[in-house]
């Protein structure tokens, strides 16, 4: 047997993984003044794009905002390499539009890995974890291949897909978490000894093409903003060359190819055992659940710009590779395309749920902190969140503090950790505006408004930053109070054009001329210098508040109740046997969740207001 070797130094804290939630669990834990070692199966492809170029987009350019706002580094690292910005949902209201960046793939990684090779709290190293080390109940680091012992007083997992990573292209399988990388074949058996349950699920990605084997005359530009916004609310670094995406779409012949090939489909024969996300199938998933549809649409996505391969997002398979090059010549522009990688699925272990606290510790291990897909998320921004939240808790644990835990009504992040705990998965979960009963509040423009307070109180945020919040808060408070003070007549109308001048009132003042839906403060901006000379985050953010005004203090009020809800608490391993008129269901589920206050055990499922009233009787008893 190999002498184990332990290594002479020791760190508050080891992160297990170097994707976007390893990435986000390190700079937290280092910004919070603990020492830290990042451990990755490989130190090239820290904080990989392993499927979609891209950050942000529906809810999830919300979770980017909301880290930017906390401290964290995604969207930095985001505008550092992005090659288009595009606003989603630009045409509807202001709960729901979305930021998405199109990221040179490259270049984000070594932007990410310069960042935390150069915080002087974190160390880097390249190995496999094969076991966290417990003694007592308590976490004493991490045994590596080569039977290298690294010591630390706890532990963030963030393994992402490779816990028994499995890859599926048709009949060909390998041991991978992703393609071209390794896997961790013995953390899952080894953290099951000590009363870890996990579940099996899936995701799954295109295949690359060469850009110069496509024909783009066949495909619809789709170029992006002319009016740009950055992700990050505080950086504001040179910008790369902006860069087109593109629109192609498959074709009758296509899903007949997909249709004949169904007894080859990883997906249908029975080799894949994982579960999939709903709201991101494979083609061939799509193909069979929307059998009516003739047509799906595929968005080219560039790569970077030093690299000719583009991403066909839209088109994630697992099919052979025969079949994989047919339905690909099938679609128009597409007849010559080259295949630089080939799509595939992987299945691999994620945590079944009710084992993760609202600290993001496991309950049975409160020294063992998890981030990412191994709580049954999917997606860069949703991983990077959770990891940014683990580190700060991880932190609060080291230095015993309070755990910094986020209402579903102060962020689309704890809307998101709730789901995880309250709700649980069965599938990878993805975020979405639906899932936030307070999404009118919880704006992509106000991230930095509720969340900045927070990021300073707990290091992440410099004073630098922290500074141009203030300066943007200030301005926001000043030009609200300017708009009331001053009226129509202040504006210069020879600057506006005739339809203009009919569009905007000759009385009243500009507080109340804003809210009209045809009137904008980037018109009147045109009629007065001083209102030119504000911002445009800060004239955007108080036009949403004026013309939503009334819709936002209806919310407000919900928000109040919410609140009073969550500060009605309940007793630390209340006696739920006790409680007379409970449903075997849920007094099962409320002994499982153990919730904190009445307003979690109102989003138990199942939970009733009878029941919820039972529990109230029984307190006061």
């Amino acid at each position: 047997m190999s002498t184990t070797i332990h290594y002479p130094l020791s760190y508050d804290a080891i992160v297990v993984g170097g994707g976007h939630a390893g990435c986000e669990a390190a700079w937290a834990l280092a910004q919070s003044g603990c020492r830290v070692l990042l451990i990755a199966l490989s130190l090239d492809r820290i904080a990989q794009m392993s499927c979609n170029p891209s950050i942000g987009g529906i809810a999830k350019g919300h979770l980017t905002k909301e880290i930017d706002a906390l401290g964290g580094l995604m969207a930095r690292i985001a505008d550092a390499s992005a090659i288009q910005y595009r606003t989603l949902n630009a045409s509807k209201g202001p709960a729901v539009r979305s930021s998405r960046v199109q990221c040179d793939v490259a270049l984000y990684c070594r932007e990410m890995l310069r960042r935390l090779s150069s915080h002087p709290n974190i160390a880097l190293a390249e190995a496999k974890v094969e076991d966290i080390l417990i003694e007592n109940g308590a976490v004493t680091g991490v045994l590596v291949s080569g039977n290298i012992v690294y010591h630390a007083r706890t532990v963030v997992l963030c393994t992402g897909t490779f816990m028994r990573g499995i890859c599926h292209i048709g009949e060909y399988r390998f041991e991978a978490g992703r393609s071209a990388d390794g896997v961790s074949e013995r953390l899952s058996d080894h953290l099951a000894r000590s009363g870890v349950r996990f579940m099996r699920l899936k995701t799954g990605t295109p295949a690359r093409l060469s850009a110069h084997s496509l024909d783009y005359m066949q495909f619809t530009e789709q170029p992006g903003d002319d009016d740009i916004t950055r992700l990050s609310f505080y950086e504001m670094g040179p910008m790369l060359p902006q860069r087109p995406c593109h629109i192609a779409s498959t074709t009758p012949q296509t899903h007949a190819i997909i249709h004949e090939a169904r007894e080859r489909s990883p997906l249908f024969n029975g080799q894949i055992q994982g579960i999939g996300a709903r709201y991101c199938p494979s083609i061939e998933d799509k193909i069979y659940r929307f059998a009516d549809k003739a047509h799906h649409q595929i968005f080219i996505e560039p790569m970077g710009l030093d690299t000719d391969e583009v991403y066909p997002a839209g088109i994630s398979s697992s099919l052979p590779f025969d079949i994989q090059l047919a339905f690909l010549h099938s679609i128009p522009g597409f007849e010559r395309a080259h295949v630089t990688r080939p799509a595939y699925a992987v299945e691999y272990d994620a945590l079944a749920s009710g084992q993760m606290s609202f600290n993001m510790a496991l309950r049975t291990l409160p020294s063992l902190f998890v981030a990412g897909q191994i709580n049954g998320t999917s997606g860069y921004e949703e991983a990077a969140a959770q990891g940014l939240m683990a580190g700060l808790n991880a932190a609060a644990f080291l230095q015993q503090k309070d755990p910094f835990i986020l209402r579903r009504d102060e962020a689309y992040i704890g809307v998101m950790i709730d789901d995880l705990i309250m709700r649980g998965v069965d599938e990878p979960y993805r975020m979405f505006t639906s899932r936030a009963e307070f999404r009118l509040s919880l704006r992509e423009d106000n991230a930095d408004l509720r969340l900045s307070d927070y990021g300073h109180q707990r290091k992440l945020l410099t004073d630098t930053d922290y500074e141009t919040f203030r300066r943007k808060k200030e301005h926001i408070e000043t030009l609200t109070q300017w708009l009331q003070d001053n009226k129509a007549a202040s504006l210069d109308r020879t600057q506006l054009t005739e339809d203009e001048q009919h569009l905007v009132p000759t009385h009243g003042t500009l507080a109340q001329l804003i809210k009209m839906p045809e009137v904008t403060l980037d018109l009147l901006a045109r009629a007065n210098p001083t209102l030119a000379a504000f911002p445009p985050a800060v004239r955007r953010s108080v036009e949403i508040q004026a013309k939503f005004d009334g819709y936002i203090r209806r919310e407000t009020s919900r928000i109040e109740a919410f609140v009073t809800l969550e500060n009605r608490l309940i007793p630390p391993n209340f006696n739920y046997d006790a409680v007379h008129g409970l449903t075997t269901e849920a007094l099962a589920k409320l002994k499982a969740t153990q919730p904190r206050n009445f307003s979690e055990a109102s989003r138990i499922p199942s939970m009733t207001p009878a029941a919820l009233n039972a529990i109230w009787v029984a307190m006061k008893r």
